[in-house]
């Protein structure tokens, strides 16, 4: 699947004013369509996307270690093997979208999650080869890597580029709903349908894979596609230069979110609690909650006072979390780190995407999200050598801290603003 920079002037719109793709709030071709429908038939494409991802997420360790024998570290690793090749392929899914376009970019994204469909099944039947079986799942692992890359950056670029771009943070808490939404229905039922016999089995996961990633990229083929604005593209290294400062609050944000889901549950265990899917539950709530009710905030208030308040309310949610003495006071932390956390995605990547015109959209949320990637790919491994030396609660306090920077981060950006707007202010005069 291509994922490189692909000539300008494919299908390009024969338009004097390329910003008008991106920000004309009607739909191109001048459909009547309202926007919320538009929305969610397009981040339908990203919860297929994250069905396929969740699907074996919970069965592979278990498969990996039991069928395989070959234990816990090896089914780490497979698991790993997804995010390398999303983090090395999502800032050309982004590229992808603005030249050859995003349904092309989604359509070719949900063809790799099918894809790793019959890894799965060659992995299972070969199962008595154990190496034979490992190098199928890191081959599927890569490829479903891609697919994420492709569907989930190119799901936001195709409904921007027909809806416009004051709908950006609307398209991006939506997709964000669909990614935890599929994940939320996909892992328990792909154990219960890969533990329904004596073994853990891949390969009803394998046709489940294939069957969804079929059937959406049916779906993809009979929507219109967005325009694709002419123009100069600005070089990858110069869009992540200008993104940084809020790619990194971001990426800091974000370790709440990894370490909460990684270690949470042993946190429990470490204090004899139990009911630790209540804290998981109660994150999850927070999380959509805020989404659902506070989207809106984002265009009425700005990206990045939204970030600011977002970014510290999670700080407080973790110290919570970090300090808690009983289940239901760190299920409380948990909950209020969900609802910090919840708006710092589009908040920033809403004022991320609105720094460059309508030809490097696509790129700008390739490259920004490649920092929630990054983020996620660390917060694992480094959270176990914080826990390994002081504990789970230094962990949390430690992800506190992540995300108190990250708000420092986003104040200095919003002081630099007001400089700036002050300085032209008086070069004008009065």
């Amino acid at each position: 699947m291509p994922c490189h920079p692909l000539p300008p002037h494919v299908s390009t719109v024969n338009s004097p004013d390329a910003d008008n793709i991106m920000t004309n709030p009607k739909i191109s071709g001048g459909e009547s369509e309202s926007v919320l429908p538009l929305i969610l038939s397009t981040v339908a494409f990203t919860f297929v996307c994250y069905f396929i991802i969740g699907v074996p997420m919970a069965v592979l360790p278990g498969f990996i270690d039991r069928q395989l024998g070959l234990g816990p570290l090896i089914a780490g690793l497979v698991i790993g093997a997804q995010y390398v090749s999303t983090i090395l392929s999502r800032p050309y899914a982004g590229r992808l979208s603005d030249t050859a376009g995003a349904k092309a970019t989604v359509t070719w994204g949900l063809a790799a999650c099918g894809a790793s469909g019959p890894f799965l099944l060659l992995a299972d039947h070969y199962q008595d080869a154990p190496v034979t079986s490992l190098a199928l799942l890191v081959a599927g692992r890569l490829i479903l890597g891609i697919g994420e890359s492709c569907v989930g950056t190119g799901a936001i670029a195709w409904a921007a580029g027909r809806l416009g771009g004051d709908h950006v943070s609307r398209i991006m808490s939506w997709n964000g709903i669909a990614t935890y939404g599929a994940l939320a229905v996909a892992a328990p039922l792909g154990v219960w349908i890969a533990a329904s016999g004596a073994e853990w089995r891949l390969a009803p996961l394998g046709v489940l894979t294939l069957v969804a990633a079929l059937a959406a990229m049916m779906l993809a083929w009979s929507k219109a596609p967005a325009p694709l604005a002419p123009g100069i593209r600005t070089p990858l290294i110069r869009l992540a230069s200008r993104i940084a400062p809020h790619g990194l609050a971001l990426a800091l944000g974000s370790f709440g979110f990894g370490t909460i889901m990684t270690f949470v549950t042993l946190f429990y265990a470490q204090h004899g609690w139990s009911n630790a899917a209540l804290a998981i539950s109660a994150f999850s709530a927070g999380f959509v909650g805020a989404r659902l009710l506070f989207a809106g905030s984002i265009p009425q208030f700005g990206g990045i006072r939204i970030a600011m308040v977002s970014l510290a309310v999670e700080t407080v949610g973790l110290i919570v979390l970090a300090l808690a003495t009983d289940a239901i006071t760190a299920a409380a932390g948990a909950a209020i780190t969900g609802l910090g956390l919840s708006l710092v995605f589009p908040s920033l990547g809403t004022e991320s995407v609105a720094m460059f015109d309508a030809p490097d959209r696509g790129a700008a949320v390739g490259v920004f999200t490649l920092f929630l990637d990054l983020a996620l790919a660390c917060a694992g491994p480094l959270g176990g050598l914080l826990a390994g030396s002081g504990g789970y609660r230094s962990v949390f306090l430690w992800s506190a801290g992540a995300s108190a920077t990250a708000c420092l981060i986003v104040t200095a950006v919003q002081v630099s603003r007001g400089r700036r707007v002050i300085s032209r202010t008086a070069k004008r005069g009065p």
